[in-house]
């Protein structure tokens, strides 16, 4: 494997976390957040696809999903779901800070990109919805930067 495909494999690995956290999450969030809980579900679902694409046109295997996830907070009501939901998107743009750094090629990082791009945005919705401030945060993906 590459340093890119590494990367990619990584990104793939933080996409399936988010999607089992997604899920688990979407029992305890309120009636009104659920079409966007599945809108950013989906979303995370067409991202992953797309990096499996890209690993599988590079020859190397994806890595499976996992049947489940430690999730980063116990999930036992509305809010500590939506407090899950944001960890799992500061993962992911950590996963994909780190696809922009490491990539060897614009594809990949235009790929890191994006997916950073989209899960800031889905954090700071989150960061919203809990009252949280800031509700943006300078240069998303940084390792241990909420």
């Amino acid at each position: 494997m590459t340093a890119t495909t590494d990367a990619l494999a990584a990104a793939v690995d933080t996409e399936n976390a988010a999607i089992f956290t997604y899920g688990v999450s979407t029992a305890f969030v309120s009636a009104a957040r659920r079409p966007t809980v599945a809108e950013y579900v989906a979303a995370h679902r067409v991202r992953r696809n797309a990096l499996v694409a890209a690993l599988t046109a590079a020859g190397v295997a994806a890595p499976e999903a996992a049947a489940g996830y430690t999730l980063p907070v116990d999930v036992d009501d509305s809010v500590t779901a939506v407090r899950a939901l944001l960890a799992a998107e500061v993962d992911c743009t950590v996963a994909y800070r780190a696809l922009i750094e490491q990539a060897d090629d614009a594809t990949a990082r235009r790929a890191g990109l994006d997916g950073l791009t989209e899960s800031s945005v889905r954090a700071a919705n989150w960061r919203v919805a809990l009252r949280d401030s800031p509700v943006t945060v300078a240069f998303p993906g940084r390792a241990g930067h909420p």
